[in-house]
């Protein structure tokens, strides 16, 4: 399955947008992930996935998913609640 890549963006600082000095990012591999967190992945990649809280948050963060697939990158961008926590531990911050 490989690994899958993944980037924190927004919230209040806008973590990851153009002109920010901080970059949350992390790498996983999917085989390392339980069923249900390689599932709950596969549901955001398909936009199954729900978020556990209704409604948009207001300088919320969201998550940037990267994974290969047949040969090529696919992305998905999803709000936090979505993300598994598994994935979320994942990510580190650091100073650019």
């Amino acid at each position: 399955m490989g690994r899958l890549k993944i980037e924190r963006i927004g919230g209040l600082a806008g973590f990851g947008l153009p002109g920010s000095k901080l970059k949350s990012t992390g790498e996983q591999d999917i085989e390392a992930l339980s069923a249900a967190d390689r599932a709950a992945v596969e549901a955001l990649f398909h936009g199954k996935a729900q978020p556990q809280k209704p409604g948009p948050e207001r300088d919320a963060f969201r998550y940037r998913l990267t994974r290969d697939k047949n040969g090529q990158d696919e992305t998905v961008e999803v709000p936090e609640s979505a993300v598994p926590p598994a994935i979320k531990s994942c990510v580190t911050d650091k100073l650019m």
